[in-house]
């Protein structure tokens, strides 16, 4: 595949919102939170396994409402749309760490899955060509690890809680983001 065509296609794909993923990232982060605070620590992990498991089928139907539409067949290939759902894909294959770790200490759940499923905003914000991911996994990275050794007694409710705060943070960001783009883009059109 030529370069040229390469940086046509990411340029494409890096004028996208991308706000349904994390939206949805938001939501069932914050949903885990309230299990954690309300049930046992035996629902709690299964919310999250469930939760990250559900997270990419909530973004896909959130997409249709932020104008992403993930589902829409008539949009032109991308190379790199499918490049992001290899990220995703990779985030899922990171259980295969998590759960034998769950199952020598339950509680390390959230930290694993917490962490592990972060990793796929680095090679985001490769292709974007913005820190906005660099900060989300390092910045969620650190914060769930000191949580999880600073209050061992509330990891399933403190770690879901604190990534859900990433997630705001990360959405508001890349809201400045497509604001700014969208005014580089009006301005070049002017001139």
């Amino acid at each position: 595949m030529n370069k040229r065509f390469l940086d046509a296609q990411r340029i494409e794909f890096s004028n996208q919102k991308f706000l349904a993923t994390p939206l949805s990232g938001l939501v069932i982060w914050t949903i885990i939170g309230v299990v954690g605070l309300f049930f046992s620590d035996f629902i709690a992990v299964w919310s999250i396994f469930i939760g990250t498991g559900s997270i990419v089928y909530l973004a896909m139907f959130i997409s249709k409402f932020t104008g992403e539409n993930f589902l829409d067949k008539t949009k032109p290939k991308n190379e790199f749309d499918k490049l992001f759902f290899f990220t995703v894909a990779q985030a899922l294959l990171v259980y295969a760490i998590a759960i034998p770790f769950f199952l020598v200490d339950y509680t390390s759940l959230p930290m694993s899955v917490g962490i592990l499923t972060g990793l796929m905003w680095l090679p985001f914000s490769w292709i974007i060509n913005h820190w906005v991911g660099i900060f989300h996994a390092l910045f969620r990275t650190v914060l769930v690890l000191v949580l999880w050794y600073v209050l061992p007694e509330h990891r399933f409710v403190v770690i879901p809680f604190a990534i859900a705060l990433i997630y705001i943070i990360t959405i508001v960001i890349l809201k400045n983001r497509i604001t700014n783009v969208e005014s580089l883009k009006k301005k070049h059109r002017k001139s």
